[in-house]
Formats: structure tokens, C-alpha cells, sequence
């Protein structure tokens, strides 16, 4: 199986750009401590890069 990453939403997205706020909308995540798994893919990563200071990130 492919590498999988466990992404939590650990900071809130109230001060967060409108287009920080989509990019975590778009990873899945609606509410404070929701976590969702992903695959382990260029795009998701780039993603997570862009909001990495509202995630916590652990690889599975």
C-alpha cells in the first residue's frame, strides 16, 4: 500500500488568508482537531506546505 500521511487541523483558520482557509477546505478538514488520511502524493504535500503552520502532519 502507498505511504499514507494522517493530517490533523491543530490551529484555528479565523486569521488565516481566504485562500489559506480553501486550501485546508480542500484537504477535507472542517473543524478543530478533525483529521483526515491522504495518500502520500506531490500535490498533497504541496498543500500541506502551504497551511503547514495549522497542521499537524504524521506519516503512516
Amino acid at each position: 500500500m502507498a505511504n499514507m500521511l494522517k493530517i490533523t487541523l491543530v490551529k484555528s483558520t479565523i486569521g488565516a488568508t481566504p485562500k489559506q482557509k480553501k486550501t485546508v477546505e480542500a484537504l477535507g478538514l472542517k473543524k478543530l482537531h478533525h483529521s483526515v488520511v491522504l495518500a502520500d502524493t506531490p500535490a498533497t504535500r504541496g498543500a500541506v506546505a502551504k497551511v503547514s503552520h495549522l497542521l499537524s502532519v504524521e506519516e503512516q
